[in-house]
């Protein structure tokens, strides 16, 4: 990835992703947008990031792979076996242009955040 300055939008980092990682976070962007349409799109830690309720997940370009962060390590243990063959982490998953991950995985790990971020709010409001 081009050392630059920071992204002001996910369109603009994504220009400073070389090609053949920039088409898989293109095709995880719009999995997310697809699994979590109210979701806002924005750059948070210099990387994209979607919110409802809070963050949802982020993803990023790296020299040897790319990662989808989880700020929740329970919902990525709970995918553990879905996560085979690839890296994980806590709460990054890692994968490369040549292994991505699963469509149908990342639908459920956005729709689980969605769970967790309105139990979240809705205990926050009782």
């Amino acid at each position: 990835m081009k050392k630059t300055s920071p992204a002001k939008d996910i369109n603009a980092y994504l220009k400073t992703v070389p090609p053949g990682s920039r088409g898989v976070l293109q095709k995880l962007r719009r999995t997310i947008m697809t699994a979590a349409p109210g979701a806002e799109e924005g750059i948070s830690y210099r990387i994209p990031v979607f919110k409802f309720h809070g963050p949802l997940v982020f993803f990023a370009a790296f020299e040897n792979h790319c990662s989808l962060f989880v700020p929740n390590k329970a919902i990525v243990a709970s995918f553990s076996s879905e996560l085979k063959g690839y890296y994980t982490s806590g709460a990054t998953i890692q994968f490369t242009p040549n292994h991505p991950l699963p469509v149908s995985l990342v639908r459920k790990i956005v729709k689980a955040r969605i769970q967790a971020n309105l139990l979240r709010v809705t205990k926050k409001h009782k």
